[in-house]
């Protein structure tokens, strides 16, 4: 199995709470750039997704957060995609500094929109193979 996609961020100083720490918020910052970046490396684009009427919802999001972050950390953030068959899928996402330390553990769970009928494609995954360039990229 391959080590999944993963993009690296350095934490910004103006990203931090009062206490120093990577603002909680800004895990999920980090998160959707790194799925948007493994969307990309697979050949998907935003406007290519709006050209089918589609586009991607998160519908549910957990953080764990498990050790602190702060400004000038550099971290890997991954990003795997798990298809489950119908209408929602999983995506699993590890911040790690660059001692490897994991600082943030980040669970998603999405569909894909129907633009036009406001409600969720059956079939996701098939959609995001048919615009890929590099489908294996998002596990398909």
């Amino acid at each position: 199995m391959s080590e999944p996609f993963s993009v690296r961020v350095t934490v910004r100083g103006y990203e931090t709470d009062v206490q120093g720490h990577l603002n909680q918020a800004v895990y999920l910052n980090y998160a959707e750039h790194a799925r948007w970046s493994l969307l990309q490396e697979a050949g998907i684009t935003q406007s290519g997704l709006l050209a089918q009427g589609v586009g991607p919802v998160a519908l549910e999001t957990t953080v764990r957060y498990r050790r602190e972050l702060l400004a000038g950390d550099e971290v890997d953030v991954s990003c795997a995609f798990t298809w489950r068959g119908g209408k929602i899928f999983d995506i699993a996402q590890t911040v790690t500094r660059a001692d490897g330390t994991v600082a943030a553990e980040i669970t998603a769970v999405g569909g894909l929109l129907d633009l036009a009928q406001r409600k969720l494609v059956p079939n996701p995954q098939e959609v995001f193979r048919d615009l890929a360039k590099d489908p294996g990229l998002l596990g398909l």
